[in-house]
């Protein structure tokens, strides 16, 4: 054994070849922390001391190769200059740079994992054979970096600079099969041949019946593009990315510029380009955020890990109550996820309409090659329409999908109740009436919760689990639990009017509304809560969300906090309304929905919605951009605030988190309090103070004025 520590080991195989194993003895798998770095420089100093070396072979004996850096680490390490920044990249990439240098041909055995700094690791070798259950890539840019361990510099002079610029930019995981086709892979082979084929590759090169030195020099020289083919591929990556990446997110149009700079320069010149890169997007806003949100992210995965090992409950079977495109959404979730569903409604269109929801997103799967016709058959043939209560009876778990009122829904869940087990878990769809409410004249109300999807559901990652007084842990543990087999990421929330998402977007909406009142053009306002990174803005929100949910989910908010919701007597969704303008649902809103010659869809504006809007709104004036953003954003972020300062929700993560899934809050700045922090809690205040003649939503708590003063953050 010429080394045995606590992440790597290091020993002599037969005919010269040394085995580098990555083994972490601490952790279920294998990663990049300043400890298993300092392995990797004692083992590459004792590779080039051995004078019988003839090879070396890169393994791991964990069910993953290695996941990449240890992201808990660059949050502490981003807090250091740039300067300090580039000496640790500086010092990180010796360190790869020594293994690459090694005067023996070398080879990684990659079995399953390979992400980031673990796949930068294995560009370092000379051969890249893959396992057939391999998962290769650089998911840097999704974190709002570029690769840091050389992915900038290796990958084009591996596989071309625009095959580099589409792994780099998207930061997607690739199958072995893609990846070898693609050039990052040498082989695929399966599982149990996957080290004996990198000895034997290994033994060939040694030989010299390959030419390692050549592909080593491929990747270590100056990538071989002229000036009119680098003009060329530069400019069209540029167009594309740019055209998906947007302003917001600098990481993939940085990426593309250290590959065009560096080009012309070998390995270590094209290095300290990607470090001054790397540390320069360390410093961003967008960087601090992605990373928070891929920590938080995995925080709710724990917690949804935990719910499924403690719920004493497996849901097998599920019933939907309500077709329809919500209720259909949700049949074709469960059924997608191999959990048999029955729809029930009462009548037949409504059942017709939830199936042939089910069987559109099938279609289009189809259609895009990503489900085959037998698993779309398989899929629908799992949910079964019904009109019989009787057909409910056997279901682990009923979620009510009727429409948003308390007393329909609360009729509904008495008489489902009568025909299910009495260990059955009972569940509501509501977006924002209280479960206790609903429970009231339930038996078992200990086996009732909310269970708020959002819509698209095929789409949306949120599922909001509200907790009544009565809900028991065990409701809730299963719920979650099945939230999670469904592919969700469900966030537990305590009941209150609107619960947490809702309740925060709310404000926002009624933000809106006053700012139209005072005479802003609802057009503009969109655009510029687009620029600041919302998916759209809050008129064509309203209007994918509907205007009669808008409407009647603002009389129970108007009633649960009045002293700050109350509607306004200049209501503009209330107008629309009146006028039957309900948004995507019936054709018109804000903006008038049609199809083109060619069917797509159109989103036009006619002339009777400016007729409506004088009739609630002063003359029309113009808003700065800072203003527009303020008067819609301030009584969010404060009512996300007041949400966790009454444990509405149990952690900052979730909060921020059911945001971002739940109504595409902007991910690059993280979630509402990660933006108070960005902000600052005394500038917020400062600049909510400027906006208290708008009403107590602009008011902020007595907490935030405490954190103001001792400059206490979220994060």
């Amino acid at each position: 054994m010429l080394f045995d520590g606590q992440f790597i080991s290091c020993k002599m195989l037969d005919d010269g070849i040394a085995e580098f194993c990555f083994d972490s003895k601490q952790l279920p798998i294998n990663k990049f922390d300043q400890s298993t770095f300092e392995e990797f420089k004692q083992v590459v100093k004792i590779l080039h001391s051995q004078t019988d070396l003839k090879a070396a072979l890169i393994t791991s004996n964990k069910g993953g190769f290695i996941v990449g850096a240890d992201i808990n680490e660059f949050l502490g390490m981003f807090k250091h200059t740039e300067d300090e920044l580039k000496d640790w990249l500086k010092e990180a990439n010796s360190i790869f740079n020594g293994f690459e240098d090694l005067n023996v041909p070398t080879a990684a055995a990659i079995n399953g994992i390979a992400l980031g700094g673990g796949l930068e690791m294995c560009l370092c070798c000379d051969f890249r054979i893959g396992s057939e259950t391999a998962l290769v890539g650089v998911p840097e840019t999704q974190l709002g970096l570029i690769p840091g361990f050389g992915g900038t510099t290796r990958l084009p002079r591996l596989i071309g600079s625009d095959n580099a610029v589409e792994w780099i930019s998207t930061g997607k995981h690739y199958k072995a099969a893609a990846a070898m086709k693609a050039g990052v892979l040498d082989a695929v082979v399966t599982d149990e041949n996957l080290k004996n084929s990198a000895i034997q590759t290994l033994k060939q090169a040694i030989n010299g019946d390959i030419d390692w030195q050549g592909r080593r020099e491929q990747r270590t020289s100056a990538l071989k593009l002229n000036a009119n083919e680098a003009l060329m591929s530069f400019s069209t990556c540029r167009a594309m990315v740019g055209a998906k990446a947007g302003r917001n997110y600098p990481a993939p149009m940085l990426a593309i510029d250290v590959i065009e700079q560096s080009a012309k320069f070998s390995r270590d010149e094209a290095l300290l380009i990607e470090h001054a890169a790397f540390a320069k997007l360390a410093k961003t806003t967008a960087a601090t955020s992605l990373i928070g949100i891929f920590l938080n992210d995995q925080a709710l995965k724990k917690n949804a890990k935990i719910a499924s090992k403690t719920a004493d409950k497996k849901i097998t079977q599920a019933a939907v109550l309500g077709a329809g495109i919500m209720g259909g959404g949700i049949a074709y979730q469960s059924a997608v996820k191999g959990i048999p569903m029955v729809m029930k409604d009462i009548n037949q269109p409504a059942l017709d309409l939830g199936m042939s929801t089910a069987s559109k997103i099938l279609n289009k799967g189809v259609s895009l090659g990503k489900v085959s016709v037998p698993k779309m058959v398989e899929t629908l043939a799992r949910i079964k329409p019904t009109l019989s209560n009787d057909d409910i009876g056997s279901a682990d778990i009923i979620i009510e999908a009727v429409i948003e009122n308390p007393k329909i829904k609360d009729a509904v869940l008495q008489e489902t109740e009568s025909h299910i087990n009495e260990d059955a878990i009972l569940a509501s769809n509501t977006s924002t009436i209280s479960i206790d409410l609903l429970a009231k004249n339930l038996k078992r109300p200990e086996n009732f919760c909310g269970m708020h999807f959002f819509n698209p559901v095929h789409k949306m990652k949120l599922v909001e689990v509200i907790r009544g007084s009565k809900s028991s842990e065990k409701t809730i543990a299963a719920t979650v639990a099945f939230a999670s087999a469904l592919g969700k990421s469900p966030i537990v929330v305590n009941d209150c009017p609107g619960f947490l998402v809702n309740r925060i977007l709310f404000p926002y909406f009624r933000g809106f509304s006053l700012l139209m009142r005072d005479g802003a053009n609802f057009q503009v306002v969109d655009k510029i809560m687009q620029q600041f990174g919302w998916p759209m803005g809050p008129a064509y929100l309203l209007d994918v969300v509907g205007i009669d949910t808008g409407y009647h989910s603002e009389d129970v908010l108007a009633e649960g906090y009045p002293d700050r919701m109350a509607k306004s007597d200049k209501n503009i969704v209330a107008v629309l309304f009146d006028n039957n303008r309900l948004g995507q649902k019936n054709g018109s809103g804000f903006y008038t929905y049609g199809k083109d010659k060619k069917g797509r869809p159109t989103k036009t504006v006619d002339e009777k919605i400016d007729g409506l809007i004088r009739t609630i709104s002063e003359p029309e004036k113009e808003f700065s951009r800072e203003e527009v953003i303020n008067r819609l954003m301030v009584p969010m972020v404060i009512e996300a605030i007041r949400c966790l300062e009454e444990n509405v929700v149990a952690t900052i993560a979730e909060l921020d988190m059911g945001l971002i899934y739940g109504i595409g809050f902007p991910p690059f700045r993280g979630g509402a309090l990660r933006y108070a922090d960005e902000i600052g809690m005394k500038t917020l205040c400062d600049i909510a103070d400027q906006y208290t003649h708008l009403g107590k939503g602009y008011e902020p708590t007595e907490k935030m004025r405490a954190m103001a003063e001792s400059g206490e953050t979220f994060y």
